[in-house]
């Protein structure tokens, strides 16, 4: 109690922080576990019906050709949004021009900044078979013929990874970059004084020192591999929908253009176990908790 009186400022100013996640955070959770355990209805009462929902979800294979494809797409953009921004981040850290690293940085991280709809407008003009600067390069370069991007489900995952990385490359990177700096100088003299090279200095000082960023930028997108959702929206069309259609995909087709609220909670409980499960998995092999 004495600590409570001495603390009263501090525990007041987190009452509303506390109010706020319990109305949009938790309040949302528990009702929308309730809703997955009945036959919901927009208007009246919603009977419960059980496991239902989850047995209806379960037993449909479209749910876990939309698991196959989230971890496909997710899984990629899992990898390459990992080590490109590391790679950026390493590569800028050689930079010795401080304006022209500041400059990179900030451009880097503008797409961070826009909305899926306007980064997936973008791409779409960029990858026009008939009037994309990307096809036309290919075919003035190249000499190639025009590639359907956006029309074959190959290209079109492969596209969904790869502007998913560019886009939010610039903030991994800067979170990286944070780490860089507050490695100790010293352990560069060090490694000079031993005659080690450059190379021999990020593989020997910067990489074993940035472990500790690595796996917080691992495990956060690691959260976020199941759940992407806005570049699949908003870059998918009827002739790759089967092929790139994700689990978010799948639980909003059902929860609003079905009207099965029911169903598409049950969906969206079962993304958040296998979530916390995956979570769990890569805290575990990445031993997280161990410090060095």
């Amino acid at each position: 109690m004495k600590a409570l009186r001495k603390h009263a400022a501090l525990y007041l100013m987190m009452i509303p922080v506390a109010i706020y996640f319990l109305i949009y955070g938790y309040y949302p959770l528990v009702k929308g576990l309730q809703v997955s355990f009945q036959d919901y209805r927009l208007m009246g009462d919603g009977p419960y019906a059980g496991l239902a929902n989850y047995s209806q979800v379960w037993h449909d294979p479209f749910f876990w050709k939309s698991l196959t494809n989230t971890l496909v797409i997710g899984g990629g953009i899992l990898a390459f949004g990992f080590v490109a921004p590391l790679v950026l981040a390493l590569s800028l850290n050689e930079v010795l021009h401080a304006r022209f690293k500041k400059t990179a940085q900030m451009v880097l991280y503008i797409p961070h900044l826009l909305s899926w709809v306007i980064v997936g407008g973008i791409w779409i003009f960029l990858l026009s078979p008939d009037t994309g600067l990307v096809n036309l390069l290919l075919q003035r370069w190249a000499g190639m013929p025009p590639i359907h991007f956006l029309a074959e489900s190959f290209w079109a995952r492969l596209v969904m990874i790869l502007v998913a990385t560019w886009k939010d490359m610039g903030y991994n990177c800067i979170l990286f970059m944070a780490g860089i700096v507050t490695i100790n100088p010293s352990l560069y003299e060090a490694a000079r004084m031993d005659g080690a090279s450059r190379w021999q200095q990020v593989r020997y000082v910067t990489l074993p020192q940035l472990l500790g960023t690595m796996k917080v930028v691992l495990l956060l997108n690691t959260m976020g591999v199941l759940r992407i959702f806005d570049q699949v929206f908003v870059l998918r069309n009827p002739s790759t929908a089967p092929d790139v259609d994700v689990l978010m995909v799948y639980t909003f087709e059902k929860g609003i253009m079905n009207m099965q609220v029911g169903v598409a909670a049950a969906a969206s409980f079962l993304v958040l176990l296998f979530t916390l499960a995956l979570t769990l998995v890569v805290r575990k092999l990445t031993r997280f908790d161990e410090v060095g």
